[in-house]
């Protein structure tokens, strides 16, 4: 099988879908971690004060419900969510969570991947919280047409990103920083397990190599493009421009875990976590 980077060497960035849906078909998806992100379950379970709680309660502690009585629960996104490992989690966690891939492929093992759990008793919700809805939609994250079944224009509470930014071209990182500012509500979180790291920028991908600087550029100047160095590295001049639509970065993580492909030969945790916002 053809590597990532053989795969789509040449290939314009208009027709990268079609070539993610035959790595799903030919299951050549060495991105898949087989579960969950630790890194994202640590964030979850142990800093409460940078992600946005799922469900709000009033002065009882008792679940907020809409007028038909259902716990009212806010909205999670998952873009190229693959098998959906990461949906389910934050499905346990208490929010209604969207996962999106371009891939029919990858949505059908996404569905089987969900009922296989569920039969084993996996991703039971936390502290006996209402467990939030799962929805699986396929569609072009840049683009409006997997959006229409949610609302026109859905806003998130709560974006997670792995295994995507680091998988989109150079070209079109700065359409991702934008999109990702349309998609987040005015106080809600994005959330970045950053992969990989380790890799030198100026080699070519997929997974091409970030660091916390590369997004750091895009977030704070969400759409403009930005200037890199010859060894691929992000010159850190801040944009003149004001932005009324930037991300902040909240905090930035060296989480204590995470999967084996973001470890160290040494056992060191290469990976970070960043949290953004408005």
């Amino acid at each position: 099988m053809a590597t990532l980077h053989a795969r789509f060497a040449g290939v314009p960035f208009a027709e990268h879908g079609s070539h993610w849906e035959d790595a799903w078909r030919e299951s050549s998806t060495p991105w898949d971690r087989a579960g969950p992100s630790l890194a994202l379950h640590d964030l979850l379970s142990q800093r409460p004060d940078l992600v946005p709680p799922a469900q709000h309660h009033d002065h009882r502690g008792l679940p907020l419900r809409d007028a038909a009585g259902a716990v009212e629960k806010k909205k999670a996104l998952v873009p190229g969510c693959g098998r959906g490992h990461d949906v389910l989690l934050l499905s346990s966690w208490g929010y209604d969570v969207w996962g999106l891939d371009y891939s029919s492929t990858a949505k059908e093992q996404a569905i089987e991947n969900q009922k296989k759990a569920e039969a084993q008793g996996l991703y039971k919700p936390i502290k006996g919280i209402d467990k939030g809805s799962v929805n699986w939609v396929t569609g072009d994250f840049f683009g409006e047409d997997w959006a229409a079944g949610i609302g026109g224009k859905p806003k998130f509470d709560f974006i997670f990103d792995y295994t995507f930014l680091c998988a989109l071209p150079i070209e079109a990182r700065p359409r991702w920083s934008q999109r990702m500012t349309e998609l987040l509500i005015s106080d809600g979180r994005l959330v970045c397990l950053e992969f990989p790291t380790a890799k030198p920028m100026s080699e070519p991908g997929p997974p091409w190599g970030v660091s916390p600087e590369l997004y750091e550029a895009l977030l704070t100047a969400p759409g403009e493009d930005i200037i890199y160095h010859a060894d691929g590295t992000v010159d850190e001049t801040p944009s003149p421009k004001p932005r009324t639509d930037a991300l902040h970065r909240l905090s930035l993580i060296k989480p204590l875990r995470t999967h084996s492909s973001g470890t160290g030969n040494d056992g060191a945790v290469l990976d970070f976590i960043s949290v953004w916002s408005r």
